[in-house]
């Protein structure tokens, strides 16, 4: 099959021919539909995340269709997905308190293991999900990980239908959780740098979107600041969002097929993989960048 490898880290990827994988026990084989461009991919090319496998298939953000190890709930053709978390211990501490987002032994999907850039990947079937047809491939792919860990945001943060909600920054996540709070009708305002990413936040239905520096009209937290009259005296909490878990997983695909989520996407052949991670680094592109064998 055709991959692009990483090699050494802070080296271009490879564009070449290597052994399509054999799924083993508990896994299934995809043939890759297409794989959506993570920052986090970025991260692990550039060596600012350590090495864990060398040479590596890059890409967390698969949809493909099932064309061995099939199951009973997975048959030969289904369609599903693919994301960062490719597997849990099961035993730890973390995952007996069902905070599976916080194992011990995690796998990730393109960094411990090999990914999505490439024209089959193999991958746990308990950690893929079958998706609607209501989602193309396309549209599909950044959804599995920007597009989940943006919902567990809006999750974890306990925002409600109706809420007033501010988006500090308006990158790959944000710009797919803002379809969400429109669908639950909250008035979104958007504190983003980029006269282009302020641009798709209004078009994509922001009560109102300033620059970083800007005020906004309403009273916003702002981060991350600790003024006692406007934070500490409301009692307010700073949450973050480690990872995702498979039942944030598969909420948030049934609701962006309930609301026909289609994110902006930027398509590259997968002969240009070293282009598509060159798009995410610099801003090039608004939205996700997709890439297809």
């Amino acid at each position: 099959m055709k991959a692009a490898i990483l090699r050494t880290a802070k080296q271009p990827l490879h564009i070449e021919e290597t052994r399509t994988p054999q799924p083993t026990a508990g896994q299934v084989l995809l043939r890759v539909r297409a794989c959506g461009v993570c920052r986090t991919d970025l991260h692990i090319v550039e060596g600012e995340l350590p090495p864990r496998k060398q040479p590596l298939i890059a890409g967390h953000q698969i949809v493909g269709d099932v064309v061995d190890g099939a199951t009973t709930e997975l048959p030969l053709g289904t369609r599903v997905g693919v994301s960062w978390v490719g597997g849990i211990d099961g035993t730890c501490p973390y995952c007996r308190r069902g905070l599976e987002n916080l194992c011990d032994a995690p796998v990730f999907t393109g960094y411990t293991v090999n990914g999505g850039y490439a024209e089959y990947a193999a991958a746990r079937s308990d950690f893929v999900y079958a998706l609607p047809p209501e989602l193309d491939d396309l549209h599909a792919a950044p959804l599995l990980c920007a597009g989940i860990i943006g919902f567990r945001s809006l999750r974890v943060a306990g925002v409600e239908p109706g809420d007033r909600v501010g988006l500090f920054g308006f990158g790959s996540s944000a710009h797919l959780a803002i379809a969400v709070l429109r669908s639950w009708n909250c008035e979104v305002y958007v504190l983003t740098r980029g006269a282009s990413h302020r641009k798709l936040a209004a078009s994509l239905g922001a009560a109102w979107v300033g620059s970083e520096t800007d005020k906004p009209p309403v009273e916003l937290d702002r981060i991350p600041e600790f003024d006692y009259d406007r934070l500490l005296w409301g009692e307010r909490q700073i949450r973050s969002v480690a990872n995702m878990t498979r039942s944030d997983a598969r909420d948030f695909l049934k609701i962006a097929a309930d609301i026909r989520l289609q994110p902006k996407v930027t398509v590259f052949p997968l002969e240009r993989a070293n282009d598509a991670l060159a798009a995410v680094k610099n801003d090039a592109i608004d939205g996700a960048a997709v890439i297809v064998p």
